[in-house]
């Protein structure tokens, strides 16, 4: 398990050798000058404070829905665990689009930080709500015991106990701020993925751009070590059994404020640009609108998303075992490289899959195999922590018993860690998948010539300002995109039905 999870990671850290050879071509004098001038601390400071606002403004909401679902008498519950995951359906360059349309004072900073934050909640709801459905209560019964209030036991016990889960959630958050671009290049907030993506077009020196990658590369390396010490102090329940079932709290009069939160939370992410949507389409029928090419490119999406999902699980897998089997330097660095790439721009990864293509597969180039290899690179992480998590939660004892009846490694694997992980590999899967269809930059680049998904038909309309013929593109993504989303939304509303007995 551990060189299949090396190889990974040698295969996840490839866009950083280019970059590396690519920044330091003209020599370290360069990339220091590079790196110090005031212009790249000054995109640092930027997507630093939107990169901290978002992951902020995240956490918040997502620890608050998550407890509202899972661990209240909230009406319709139930409902909203699965209405809540659909933001990941909606790509932020869509929500962008109308939030932009409809309001241009929100230029800047501010639309940014809001679409941004509506587009990635979800990363931390959905894995902190299945940690609270199956916590055990007891501890927070005892602190309640011991004279601490509700809201004083929930701070400084059960945030405890799903913190690691949350700072999870919180990295990849904040890495997928970092490597956003359409939200910010339709907000104009020059952020780091603004300016690559402006290096690349504008100048025949791209030593910038490269620079600016190993910049990226290095506040992702510092993201993921934070996140790895912001696990430690995390509570365990110990000992034998099965874990208890929470009460839920009454809510009484304060149900009618929360229920408000939450769908101010669904229009917000949800309603807006779903009605912006709509307002598309009707316009698309006042037009000729290309249906065959729209089929056509809802053809591949699904095809290139189902390749490139499969193949990001299969990779994830012993990164993700490995990981939460093993606490060595090598299953640590396994896990941390397969993270980098989820912070780099599409379009920094999709230029070093060229580079090396050209040179080592040239066969593949501008075909629909690189394209499925650079969604494994930038997406690894999204099945990687689902499949760290779930692995984590199977008893090692389950494994130990199958190596005292005479399996290896890998058949304990096969037949005994697999299986029971199933749900979180498949959860893994959906999000990579959901993912991979919204993904733009380095579809641009590297999709084959005579092809396009529906993510890169829609931008191709809307650099035109063609909003209508745009709209087919960006509601048939989206309803695809809410297919896996329901999913990770059905698999949580499932853990919290077997968790609560069912009951609502």
């Amino acid at each position: 398990m551990a060189t299949a999870a090396l190889g990974v990671a040698v295969f996840a850290l490839a866009p950083v050798v280019h970059l590396v050879m690519r920044a330091f071509a003209d020599g370290p004098e360069r990339v220091f000058s590079l790196v110090f001038r005031p212009r790249t601390l000054e995109l640092v400071w930027r997507s630093g404070a939107l990169a901290v606002t978002v992951t902020v403004a995240c956490l918040i909401l997502g620890l608050a829905a998550a407890w509202l679902t899972t661990r209240t008498d909230l009406p319709g519950r139930r409902w909203f665990a699965l209405a809540l995951s659909l933001p990941l359906a909606i790509p932020s360059y869509v929500s962008g689009f109308v939030w932009i349309a409809q309001f241009p004072a929100l230029e800047g900073f501010v639309g940014a930080a809001l679409v941004l934050t509506c587009a990635s909640f979800p990363y931390v709801y959905l894995p902190v709500a299945a940690a609270l459905a199956s916590a055990d209560p007891g501890l927070e019964e005892v602190a309640r015991t011991l004279g601490r209030s509700r809201l004083t036991a929930i701070l400084t016990v059960t945030l405890r106990q799903v913190w690691p889960t949350a700072a999870a959630g919180g990295l990849l958050v904040a890495l997928y701020t970092l490597s956003d671009f359409g939200a910010v290049a339709l907000m104009r907030y020059e952020a780091f993925t603004l300016a690559i993506y402006g290096s690349y077009r504008g100048l025949l020196d791209r030593t910038p751009a490269a620079v600016f990658g190993l910049v990226l590369v290095a506040i992702a390396v510092v993201l993921t070590v934070a996140e790895r010490r912001a696990r430690r102090g995390a509570t365990a329940r110990i000992g034998s059994g099965t874990a208890r079932t929470a009460e839920p709290v009454m809510l009484g009069s304060r149900r009618w404020p929360a229920i408000g939160f939450l769908a101010a939370l669904l229009v917000v992410s949800v309603g807006v640009p779903v009605a912006g949507l709509a307002r598309w389409l009707w316009r698309s029928q006042q037009i000729a609108v290309d249906w065959s090419g729209i089929w056509t490119a809802t053809t591949y999406t699904l095809w290139v998303s189902a390749l490139g999902a499969l193949l990001t699980t299969v990779l994830a897998l012993p990164v993700g075992i490995y990981a939460a089997r093993s606490h060595s330097r090598l299953s640590r660095f396994t896990e941390s490289a397969a993270y980098i790439g989820f912070a780099l721009p599409g379009i920094t990864v999709g230029l070093a899959l060229v580079f090396f293509g050209i040179r080592l597969l040239p066969q593949w180039y501008q075909q629909t195999p690189m394209l499925v290899i650079a969604y494994a690179v930038l997406f690894l992480p999204l099945a990687v922590g689902s499949i760290h998590a779930a692995v984590a939660a199977i008893p090692r004892g389950l494994e130990d018993a199958s190596a005292t009846l005479g399996s290896g490694r890998l058949l304990t694997g096969l037949r005994v860690t697999i299986p029971i992980a199933a749900p979180g590999v498949v959860a893994g899967a959906a999000l990579a998948f959901l993912t991979i269809a919204k993904e733009l930059p380095a579809t641009l680049l590297l999709v084959p010539i005579g092809h396009d998904t529906l993510a890169t038909g829609m931008w191709r309309h809307t650099e035109t300002l063609a909003y209508g013929s745009a709209a087919p593109y960006a509601v048939i993504l989206v309803l695809i995109a809410a297919l896996p989303s329901l999913v990770l939304g059905r698999l949580l509303r499932g853990r919290v039905d077997a968790e609560s007995g069912g009951e609502e």
